[in-house]
């Protein structure tokens, strides 16, 4: 069976082919520069200024404003079945949202239920992402293991595109410290990204049955289960199994201050660990789990959850300056209020999942450049640029250069929004930012050379996105320099008559007065008494003379010449 392909219909191919964006600011991850961007059959063509272009092109004035590449979301679920109901969003509504607030890929997870094949299932979501209106590709979780599993792994990497697997360390699909051994291995071998959900599912299960038995039962109980030295845990213990078989790590969704400071301590020596962080734990709180209405409550709960520690955005915010963090992502896994209801009674049975595939772009810069905490170089690295190079898409995309996909956000830094479920295009009926307002905001949206967002117009076609592939062995990832680095000195055993010899052989060489070694014939010479084959020292003589004054330069226990006190000729 081979997966699915889609043909994007003639008459939007040829649809506004050729655009021209002038007087903007282009920001890409290492500069800024004033430069005019011409884009013609979904690539951009030219940069810079007096460009020479054909009559009939449109031409947007970006005075004022940035130009950005546009954000790619590396963490969305859309059209999911958990906890036993499907999310609120589609592929069509969940990229319709994603183009309004200024992001132009997405990835997902393919999710096969425990036993499935994961090539099955792969094959089934190609066909439920038809309807996408903006590009995207698929990270594949891994929710057994089994030789099947890792041949299908294989074939997926080899054949299909996919160079990132997810592996959960909590829910009842979650794998064991073995089985992510293996599967981190074999992932190192396909030359793929290893990505975890890092938990200690045993614990919290353990913990939620106390809560449970004491009366917890509420939203509050769910974050009282899952604290966040326990996510820290897990956080440590990935990169300990990751470091076993030198495998890169993602790790998903790192939502606290102890968490990022594992994370940390694992970073640099040629290691490759990332890690990704949400726009809920940026914007919003754990606070919001005591809150009366369970509705309200219900409708932030999360895995991991949000902390209750206030400080924590803005931490995770410097971790994201400091690159401690890499990327943000939306993780945007919607249930309505009805389908929130199901864990009323028992915190265990809600359906975790938030919004944010819309509002990324803009919580980001609110919280990271308004405040003053990321510059827009960075803002580009985190929102767009990291995951591109992580998930080998650069620089096709997570870029404004020639030859790179026309997928374009032109930024207003000057306008703000305030973000409700009342106006956001997620098809979901609550939002966890409602109320913020945020300063900066996309006028238009380009994705493959389309206008998509024109002056805040939503204009997205069911069905324009493209499956793109995401090959494996990542540059960005797989540094041949600093893999060669990581192995291990291979140490050369021999038996141990060998080594002795060997050890006599060294000797001889590097001793200026070596012991001879006596053949069996003269064994009755060891005692010195014997006949001393000629040229070979006289082991019974000694070079000690009490009367010859020895260099002070050469040996280690020799006075200066003349120390305080008086004069040395000796050593003593």
């Amino acid at each position: 069976m081979s997966a699915p392909v889609k043909k994007v219909p003639i008459h939007l191919q040829s649809s506004q082919n050729r655009l021209l964006i002038k007087n903007g600011k282009v920001v890409n991850e290492d500069d800024a520069s004033d430069a005019d961007v011409y884009v013609e059959d979904g690539v951009i063509k030219q940069m810079g200024k007096n460009l020479i272009i054909p009559g009939g092109t449109r031409t947007i004035d970006a005075r004022g404003k940035y130009v950005l590449p546009g954000g790619i979301d590396p963490h969305t679920h859309l059209d999911f079945q958990f906890f036993g109901t499907r999310t609120a969003d589609t592929f069509y509504s969940g990229t319709k949202a994603a183009i309004a607030g200024g992001t132009t890929t997405i990835i997902d997870f393919v999710f096969p239920e425990k036993g499935e094949s994961l090539l099955d299932t792969y094959y089934d979501y190609r066909q439920k992402a038809e309807g996408a209106c903006c590009d995207y590709g698929f990270h594949v979780c891994v929710t057994h293991w089994s030789d099947r599993v890792k041949q299908e792994m294989e074939l997926l990497t080899k054949e299909h595109g996919v160079n990132s697997f997810k592996m959960f360390m909590a829910y009842d699909f979650m794998l064991d410290d073995s089985e992510l051994y293996c599967a981190f291995e074999q992932c190192k071998q396909l030359g793929a990204l290893a990505q975890v959900h890092a938990e200690n599912g045993p614990v919290l299960t353990e913990n939620a049955r106390r809560l449970l038995a004491k009366g917890v039962t509420g939203p509050e109980g769910h974050e009282l289960s899952r604290p966040e030295e326990v996510e820290a845990e897990a956080v440590n213990r990935a990169c300990v199994i990751a470091k076993q078989v030198d495998c890169p790590l993602y790790v998903v969704h790192v939502m606290s201050k102890s968490a990022a400071e594992a994370l940390r301590r694992h970073a640099g020596g040629g290691r490759r660990t990332f890690g990704e962080t949400l726009a809920a734990a940026l914007g919003a709180d754990g606070s919001q789990y005591k809150h009366q209405c369970f509705h309200h409550a219900a409708g932030h709960v999360l895995s991991p959850p949000l902390r209750p520690d206030t400080g924590t955005p803005v931490a995770l915010m410097h971790h994201l300056a400091d690159d401690v963090l890499q990327l943000t992502a939306s993780d945007h896994c919607t249930f309505n209020k009805s389908q929130k209801e199901a864990g009323k009674g028992d915190f265990t049975k809600i359906p975790n999942g938030v919004n944010g595939v819309e509002d990324r772009m803009s919580v980001v810069w609110e919280k990271g450049v308004h405040a003053g905490i990321l510059t827009p170089s960075r803002f580009v690295a985190v929102t767009s640029t990291n995951a591109a190079k992580l998930f080998n898409l650069y620089p096709r995309k997570g870029c404004i250069a020639v030859g790179s996909d026309a997928d374009i956000v032109v930024w207003n830094p000057n306008a703000t929004r305030t973000i409700s479920a009342a106006t956001h295009h997620q098809a979901v009926d609550f939002n966890i930012f409602e109320g913020m307002t945020c300063h900066g905001v996309p006028d238009y949206v380009i994705v493959n050379g389309r206008v998509c967002l024109d002056e805040g117009q939503l204009r997205v076609v069911e069905g324009y996105g493209r499956f793109v592939e995401t090959p494996a062995y990542a540059p960005f990832v797989y540094n041949p320099d600093e893999l060669e680095s990581l192995k291990p000195a291979k140490v050369e055993h021999v038996e141990h008559a060998d080594v002795f010899q060997k050890m006599q052989k060294v000797k001889l060489a590097d001793d200026p007065c070596p012991t001879p070694t006596l053949p069996e014939s003269h064994v009755a010479a060891a005692t010195g008494r014997g006949h001393r084959p000629e040229g070979q020292r006289n082991i019974q003589e000694s070079t000690f003379c009490l009367t010859e004054e020895l260099d002070p330069d050469t040996k280690s226990s020799i006075r200066v010449t003349h120390p305080p006190g008086g004069r040395s000729s000796g050593f003593w």
